[in-house]
């Protein structure tokens, strides 16, 4: 009987597929996002076959998008839409500049390096190891808010399933920025040590400006299907819509 026990929990074990758990990292201030501690690694990022990315570095990532009340206590102001929303949803209408200067903000308080993640540390990041159709599950009305559940409006972060590695809304609720400039090139793809375009000076399409940032996740009035894993889309980095936010990433 024990033994019958053991092959018995021995199938089922094997049935699963085990993902290592991220670790929270304490935030940085009252009003900081929480953390989550993300380990190197590497994966296939895209549609299949995909390109072999390796993350060489394990960094933070934010475990939710921004907030309202997060924007408000650093910048004084918030730039929202859904104001009736509360506090504790995420912050929208705010361009890739303005992004950019909420993480110096940030840095300067904190004294650490924050930033956006590059695509493929958020790809990575949203992955968590598993092969789901979105980031968390295969259902999007458990881990998102889209055009089929969302009612037009955004909702406070963290109210439906995180993925494996604890990050709430990487589908829905909100587009994301991210670090890169966007290009559709099949030829051009992500730099495979999961750093941003910027950084790889040796590509001939750069110059001292870039038409459009990278934006990934999907949002409240999105499809599911571009709530996707592999989603892409792209905005000018100065514009503000009131369907894209951002999530920060952290260099440790």
């Amino acid at each position: 009987m024990h033994r019958l026990w053991t092959l018995l929990i021995v199938l089922i074990m094997s049935s699963f597929t085990w993902v290592a758990a991220a670790e929270t990292i304490e935030r940085d201030c009252p009003d900081c996002p929480d953390l989550v501690l993300i380990p190197a690694g590497s994966f296939q990022m895209g549609e299949k076959p995909g390109r072999h990315v390796t993350i060489q570095k394990s960094f933070a990532m934010g475990a939710t998008l921004v907030t309202q009340g997060q924007w408000q206590a650093l910048m004084g102001k918030n730039p929202s839409e859904f104001t009736a929303c509360g506090n504790a949803c995420p912050v929208e209408n705010v361009s890739w500049e303005d992004a950019q200067i909420f993480i110096l903000r940030l840095n300067a308080k904190t004294g650490k390096h924050y930033r956006l993640p590059t695509e493929a540390e958020w790809e990575y990041t949203c992955r968590a190891g598993s092969k789901t159709v979105y980031c968390g599950g295969n259902v999007p009305g458990a881990v998102g808010w889209f055009e089929g559940n969302s009612d037009n409006s955004t909702h406070p972060v963290a109210t439906k399933k995180p993925n494996a590695w604890g990050l709430f809304d990487m589908s829905g609720n909100l587009w994301q920025w991210v670090g890169d400039c966007y290009t559709e090139s099949v030829k051009l793809t992500p730099p495979v040590n999961g750093s941003t375009w910027d950084q790889q000076k040796s590509y001939a399409q750069f110059t001292d400006t870039c038409s459009s940032r990278v934006i990934r996740g999907g949002s409240w009035h999105n499809s599911e299907e571009e709530l996707t894993v592999t989603r892409r889309s792209a905005e000018d980095p100065t514009v503000r819509v009131h369907s894209v936010g951002l999530r920060v990433a952290r260099s440790l």
